[in-house]
């Protein structure tokens, strides 16, 4: 019989472990019916295993990805989109976005790569109206290209959100961090939108400055935020690499901007938030420890 050639390791009863090595010749010098009795149970025992498994995969798949429709897809700057997602009809998952700098993975029906995406709408957007908003660069030949051509009413896949946020306990109460410096590069401004709108005691520290940088203004998202940014205690400093001839701003990366500005009076009241490119996140955590701040109050979100 074929089955005598199946590990008996497995199984959880001591009295048949003897049997994982040595099973095809032990059980064929038995008598024939016992044989037949000692197999039955552990074949329904096998079988029953193998259903649970099953069972919990099909169950692990549908816990881990949620179909839901877009509601807008639209150019917010040079290759970036805001894309919306209607999650109203999954309120846990509506509701598990709980700290800015969360995110989820997404995929496209029929299309096995996840692009991973930072939700840029605050918790309170999720909560209140069933919506995650996001900043999609549009890359060629990924999915997010795919996603950025869709339209309204057109389903994606979201999993479950991910990550802990940014830890805003480290830069916690306000009064005693007054100098909390921000910095992003190019879609990394999402999450940044998300900490700023979903509020972090801005309006009490003294001085708070968000760095974004991008190639120029074209290619610069949530320009239209800006002002209720900065009436909310954020003081916003666009940084443009490639600016054009009639730009008077801060030009350059976003760390050479701060490296000119600084004005970090006790570092240890100050914290920052950063998410954008490695290089840039590497060489303003190398300025900040320099200057006395503490790594730990140094946010990241991945």
């Amino acid at each position: 019989m074929s089955i005598l050639s199946l590990s008996l390791s497995p199984f959880p009863n001591p009295s048949l472990s003897h049997l994982s090595s040595h099973a095809p010749s032990r059980i064929q010098s038995l008598h024939p019916s016992s044989s037949m009795t000692l197999l039955k149970p552990l074949h329904h025992h096998l079988r029953r295993r193998l259903s649970i498994s099953a069972a919990a995969a099909v169950r692990q798949d549908t816990n881990l990805w949620t179909t839901a429709p877009l509601v807008t897809v639209s150019p917010a700057a040079e290759s970036l989109f805001h894309v919306t997602i209607d999650v109203s009809d999954y309120p846990d998952l509506a509701t598990s976005h709980t700290k800015a700098g969360q995110y989820l993975q997404l995929r496209i029906p029929d299309v096995e790569k996840p692009s991973f995406l930072a939700i840029a709408s605050p918790p309170s957007l999720a909560a209140a109206k069933g919506l995650f908003e996001f900043l999609v660069k549009s890359i060629s030949g990924s999915t997010a290209e795919l996603l950025c051509g869709l339209q309204k009413g057109d389903v994606v896949e979201l999993s479950q959100v991910m990550g802990k946020g940014f830890d805003l306990d480290q830069i916690s109460p306000a009064e005693e961090y007054q100098t909390v410096v921000i910095f992003a590069t190019g879609s990394g401004i999402s999450p940044i939108r998300s900490l700023i709108e979903a509020g972090f005691g801005a309006d009490k520290r003294s001085d708070v400055r968000l760095y974004y940088g991008a190639r120029n203004l074209k290619r610069m998202a949530y320009q239209d935020r800006f002002e209720n940014w900065a009436s909310s205690g954020v003081k916003v400093v666009p940084v443009l690499s490639q600016p054009d001839d009639v730009w008077t701003g801060e030009d350059g990366y976003v760390q050479a901007a701060f490296a000119r500005a600084k004005n970090i009076f006790n570092p240890q009241s100050t914290g920052a938030v950063l998410c954008g490119q490695k290089q840039m996140a590497e060489e303003v955590t190398s300025l900040l420890v320099a200057d006395g701040v503490s790594t730990e109050k140094i946010l990241k979100n991945f």
